[in-house]
């Protein structure tokens, strides 16, 4: 139990280095606009003191409203554009200024997939293993709206909107309809607006192949004709059916996870003849679609859940073995010849003793696959400090309209 002083404790309020500035939500100011950061983020300065800016594009002069003040900085959005980027479109979605869900969706696609490179590129440059490291032009994606499988709704407490928290305020935007999502998904936002109160989130995935769609938990408005509580969907990828749990890990972006799914297997050259160890395995989408071009496979997920779903997927082949626990701990004990290994971690990255086990286990081949920038770049120069070698790394754009990035690096054993 927390001690008295620790219940107690008030949250400080201040005074801020940015009390000096003498604004506050609402007001508004010029700024011109910086380069984008390596979290694809834009800042500017305003009378000394850093301005996050939602809505702008490099280079843009723009004018920001605050929407809140920080101890050290301003979050801002752009309300006017005096001197704008030939990059710049207008938005589809009337949403996009005020949700913060697509921080670039009146940013041209072209350009969107250079930044994504260009910030890979940022993120290896600082570190001198890394810093001539080959990154490949952004895999764009074959479609940019409509393409989410998954969605996390929040519900408003006095009138039970649904929609997004802005990342900056914190407070709800409610939304008719989102256009990054399947058409299923809308069918459920609709469904439920202003319908569920009482409830504080919930989230819809569909099967965009089969056509089925898990909602949970289960809704508590009455008249929605919304099945809802279930516990598992189905999905196809590359011909493959998948079930999929509630609490499993499963990429957002079908089309694109397939089309990663064949670059691996493509890039890693098999033969048939290779013990491969899929880490970090979810529900086995790697062991099962690559298990028909290897000897073996060895899929380690520390998700009871997701060892179910991929025992199941993996269903009629002989060759693929589910291990249920930690990848550090099961790499660990491993002490039999592995010729590649695919680490696809949580966003925080590989636990330094996998790469500690890699090290000792010197597969031919590594292909890491990583949502965070900053994870990544440790990650690589952690390998190649030990027996590899990076060939190059493919930024995946498995989130159109949005910063953030997909990789999948390539790494083989020095000889």
């Amino acid at each position: 139990m927390a001690s008295g002083r620790t219940r107690n404790r008030r949250k400080y309020k201040g005074p801020w280095p940015t009390d000096e500035l003498g604004i506050d939500r609402g007001d508004r100011f010029s700024v011109l606009l910086g380069p984008i950061n390596n979290r694809g983020e834009l800042w500017a300065q305003h009378r000394g003191f850093r301005v996050l800016v939602e809505g702008g594009i490099p280079g843009e002069s723009v004018t920001v409203e605050v929407l809140r003040r920080f101890p050290e900085h301003l979050g801002t959005r752009v309300v006017e554009v005096a001197e704008a980027s030939s990059d710049r479109v207008e938005p589809e979605c009337r949403y996009a200024p005020v949700c913060t869900g697509c921080q670039w969706q009146h940013v041209t696609y072209e350009r969107q997939l250079r930044y994504k490179h260009d910030m890979v590129k940022g993120a290896l440059e600082p570190i001198p293993s890394l810093r001539d490291a080959r990154v490949l032009p952004t895999l764009p994606a074959p479609q940019q709206l409509g393409y989410r499988n998954h969605a996390r709704f929040s519900v408003g407490r006095k009138l039970g909107e649904v929609g997004y928290i802005n990342a900056i305020t914190r407070s709800l935007v409610p939304v008719e309809r989102c256009l990054l999502m399947h058409d299923s998904i809308n069918e459920v936002l609709a469904a439920t607006q202003k319908r569920v109160k009482g409830m504080t989130q919930f989230s819809v995935r569909v099967g965009v192949a089969t056509g089925d769609r898990l909602v949970q938990p289960r809704l508590t408005g009455t008249g929605l004709g919304i099945a809802s509580g279930g516990q598992h969907l189905r999905e196809l990828m590359l011909g493959r059916e998948f079930r999929i749990a509630g609490s499993s890990f499963f990429q957002v972006n079908t089309l694109q996870a397939e089309r990663m799914v064949e670059l691996v297997r493509d890039r890693l050259q098999l033969s048939g003849k290779e013990i491969l160890i899929d880490a970090y395995a979810g529900v086995g989408v790697f062991a099962v679609l690559l298990a028909p071009f290897v000897r073996k496979v060895i899929a380690i997920e520390d998700s009871p859940s997701a060892v179910a779903d991929g025992a199941r997927n993996a269903e009629g082949l002989d060759n693929v073995e589910m291990v249920l626990g930690r990848t550090e701990e099961v790499l660990a004990d491993l002490d039999s010849h592995v010729d590649a290994v695919i680490l696809d971690p949580p966003r925080v990255g590989c636990h330094p003793d996998v790469i500690a086990a890699l090290g000792r286990l010197a597969p031919d081949r590594v292909v890491l696959i990583s949502c965070d920038i900053e994870a990544m770049a440790r990650d690589l120069a952690a390998l190649v400090d030990g027996p590899f070698v990076l060939d190059e790394v493919q930024p995946v754009d498995m989130f159109p309209q949005t910063r953030h990035i997909e990789n999948v690096s390539f790494l083989r054993r020095e000889a």
